[in-house]
């Protein structure tokens, strides 16, 4: 699936529920289904700078496609990252970079989370999208 499939894929999933709560745990299950990551990735240059909660994020690059593995300590944040994992995975670096990730206010994703959650999923995309960003430049000097 490209990019935009999934965003429509996410927001018809969360125009299905009408109530705020019902996005927030569904939010939730989105993070507790997330993969485990294997402990020896939990190092503080994984650590995503500027989020209210602990996330480890880890890229890799096979195949011309950019794969994210992560985790958190609390469940809301995992599946914040959860989420952002399944919109950008298996995309190429320059989709992730030039992606406006439209999805954010489609779901209105931000008015469920509190300023320093905000603020943590802005620092999650950077981040996302910084690795990303290293995989083109490394590929370009190829």
């Amino acid at each position: 699936m490209n990019i935009q499939e999934k965003e429509t894929e996410l927001i018809e999933e969360f125009a299905l529920f009408d109530d705020a709560m019902d996005k927030y745990e569904y939010i939730i299950d989105l993070g507790k289904s997330l993969p485990p990551m294997d402990e020896t990735l939990k190092t503080d240059d994984r650590i995503v700078k500027g989020c209210q909660s602990t996330v480890w994020l880890e890229a890799q690059y096979q195949d011309g496609k950019v794969q994210y593995i992560a985790d958190s300590n609390t469940v809301i944040t995992k599946g914040i990252i959860a989420i952002l994992i399944r919109i950008l995975s298996d995309q190429t670096p320059q989709t992730i970079i030039e992606h406006p990730l439209n999805f954010i206010n489609e779901i209105d994703l931000r008015s469920h989370l509190s300023s320093q959650r905000s603020n943590g999923l802005t620092a999650m995309i950077k981040m996302m999208k910084q690795y990303a960003q290293i995989f083109k430049i490394k590929e370009e000097r190829k």
